[in-house]
């Protein structure tokens, strides 16, 4: 069984749009010859113009070995259970599978670019708010580059002038992770919040489970507190879709088609007992009565107010959208 997933991502050597040609080409070449260490350098330094040192040369390789793409034994180096997977077929799904499952970040990034394109620094903002145990220096730049660098390798990921933005390709997979990653299990480490994992939970929609980054990467757009109530608690908070999630399946995957609510407050959504404008504003739904001093104070009483979605979390046209098909609006 492999270990706890890695918080560093290892580049290739090659160039920025080149680690999954220089992942197959060392794939193939230990496939074909067992070599040992000494070879597995030797054909790295003939490779690569200006690569010499062994220790750079064998960071790359003991991370190869880490995900699984490469394996040691006393007779020298073969393919990994990943490495035999990968080349089976060489596709892109096998390879995006392997390394989300094994590094973290990966998908809740896709996640967050399929809003809009980020600088390498929103990149890295945004990586370590969605998965604070990465636990780099804000200021570094390589981490977060590295993470888009393999995912421009794969073609998911292009980069525009000082931006990364998805590609078509990217987009694609994006719009079917969020049900494809549902059992996988992935937890804030070194920290004492509760575990973000992909549990299934009820709504008036039906019972869904989601994949736990897509969660995380939600959570942090609203810093892990929901507008409505003030509840703080990631426990207590689901990812609650404004188009819903059985009637637009197209836009599950969409970050800015969901709010994050308490889960008192998604289920009263869910049955329209209020709203949000586009101007984020609370709408109540007339005649809502309860004796509940909870819901009196954060839904009664803030008819009308303004409540603290972060501005562009959700898109407006969503709301709009949502809000035409309920006629006391």
């Amino acid at each position: 069984m492999q270990g706890a997933r890695l918080r560093s991502i290892v580049p290739m050597f090659g160039g920025a749009t080149r680690y999954v040609e220089t992942l197959d080409a060392i794939l193939a070449f230990v496939d074909a010859h067992n070599p040992s260490t000494d070879e597995l350098v030797g054909w790295h330094r003939g490779q690569f113009a200006n690569v010499s040192s062994a220790d750079s040369i064998m960071r790359r390789v003991r991370y190869l070995r880490k995900v699984g793409f490469l394996a040691e034994t006393d007779d020298g180096w073969t393919l990994g259970p990943n490495g035999e997977q990968y080349t089976d077929g060489h596709d892109t799904a096998t390879l995006l599978r392997i390394m989300c499952d094994r590094n973290v970040g990966l998908r809740s990034l896709l996640y967050a670019l399929a809003v809009g394109p980020m600088t390498v620094e929103e990149i890295g903002s945004q990586q370590l708010d969605t998965h604070p145990e990465l636990g780099w220096d804000p200021e570094e730049t390589d981490m977060p580059k590295q993470r888009a660098n393999w995912l421009r390798s794969m073609g998911l990921v292009e980069k525009r002038s000082d931006e990364y933005a998805l590609t078509d390709e990217g987009r694609a997979f994006v719009e079917g992770a969020v049900e494809n990653w549902a059992g996988s299990d992935w937890a804030v480490e070194g920290s004492e919040r509760e575990e973000m994992t992909a549990g299934t939970y009820e709504t008036v929609v039906q019972t869904r489970a989601v994949d736990p980054e897509f969660r995380a990467t939600a959570l942090s757009r609203y810093e892990r507190t929901c507008p409505v109530s003030g509840v703080d608690h990631a426990g207590l908070l689901d990812v609650a879709h404004v188009l819903p999630w059985s009637d637009y399946p197209e836009y599950r995957a969409d970050l800015s088609n969901v709010l994050v609510l308490d889960r008192t407050h998604h289920a009263a959504f869910d049955r329209n007992l209020f709203t949000l404008d586009e101007e984020y504003r609370l709408v109540v739904q007339p005649g809502f009565e309860t004796d509940s001093e909870v819901l009196e104070r954060t839904i009664l009483n803030r008819d009308g107010e303004r409540v603290g979605v972060p501005d562009g979390a959700v898109d407006s046209k969503y709301l709009r959208q949502h809000n035409e098909g309920l006629a006391w609006v």
